[in-house]
This record gives C-alpha cells, structure tokens and sequence, in this order.
C-alpha cells in the first residue's frame, strides 16, 4: 500500500461545506514531511510550500498548501486506533 492508498482508506469525518482540501493531500504531505524529520503543524504547513513544486507531482493541491491549523484539526479528528490499522494492512 503506497501513501496515497493509505490516505484513502482513512475515514474522513469533516463536514461536506467546510472542505477545503483534499484528505489526501493533508496526509500525504504529513506523512512525507514527518519521515523528513518535521515535527509540528507549523514545520509541516512550511515544509508543504518549501516541497509545494515537488508535492504537485503527486498531489492536486486545489487550494495550495494547507494552514497548520488544518493539519492540526484534520489529525485531531481521526482516531489514533484507526490510523494504526491501517498501517498495519
């Protein structure tokens, strides 16, 4: 399972109106930016627009690069037990 099969498989419990951004850009640019060594919501937001060109590779980004606020709320919503099995698949 590739980062971005992961990302699919997480539930995403945000409310229809107020999506922004995809949940697979939020993890993905998580996930990557964490096995590069970043540790909070504002290094990844800024490790987001330092990558920004190479994650576009990748990534549809439609509304740019998350906030860290995002990334906080995003992660605070899922469950921790949900995440961990699915990487265990």
């Amino acid at each position: 399972m590739n980062i971005l099969e992961f990302a699919n498989s997480l539930p995403d419990h945000r409310q229809e109106i107020k999506i922004r951004h995809l949940s697979t850009d939020i993890i993905f640019i998580t996930v990557v930016a964490v096995i590069c060594g970043v540790q909070d919501w504002e290094d990844i937001e800024y490790f987001g627009y330092c990558k920004e060109s190479f994650l576009r590779k990748y990534l549809l980004l439609p509304n740019g690069i998350p906030s860290h606020d995002t990334f906080n709320r995003f992660f605070s919503n899922l469950y921790p037990q949900v995440m961990e099995s699915q990487f265990r698949i």
